[in-house]
């Protein structure tokens, strides 16, 4: 997955980590509610995510099943970086600082932080 997704594609992507393969139908019903998409507008953004390389489709009858080409972890992981890379030259120190500004941080995400710090250096050793 070479190209960014949009916040509506990633809206898609949510659904389809939650649980696929999934018809576009059903992909529609899921987010209606909170969007009001038509079932036009998914397909739409469903064959922007195919497009993008995010996400494979299969036939199923007159139907097709979508789920994604790449994991959450990944994706994630990808993105991090690249937020990292582009606003703090790749250093995780000032990203963490940026995030914790302005209570960024809760105890339970910083009790978390810490015993991380504490497995990486375990592990370092």
């Amino acid at each position: 997955m070479a190209k960014q997704i949009t916040s509506a594609e990633f809206q898609v992507m949510d659904i389809l980590w939650e649980q696929a393969p999934m018809a576009a139908a059903d992909i529609a019903d899921r987010l209606a509610a909170e969007t009001g998409w038509s079932l036009k507008t998914v397909k739409t953004l469903l064959s922007r995510l195919v497009d993008k390389g995010a996400i494979t489709h299969k036939p199923d009858g007159r139907r097709y099943l979508y789920r994604p080409k790449v994991s959450r972890a990944a994706y994630e992981k990808r993105e991090t970086r690249k937020l990292a890379d582009q606003l703090f030259g790749g250093r995780a120190a000032p990203l963490v600082a940026h995030l914790a500004d302005g209570d960024g941080l809760s105890k339970d995400d910083m009790r978390a932080l810490e015993d991380l710090i504490k497995e990486l250096k375990r592990d370092a050793d």
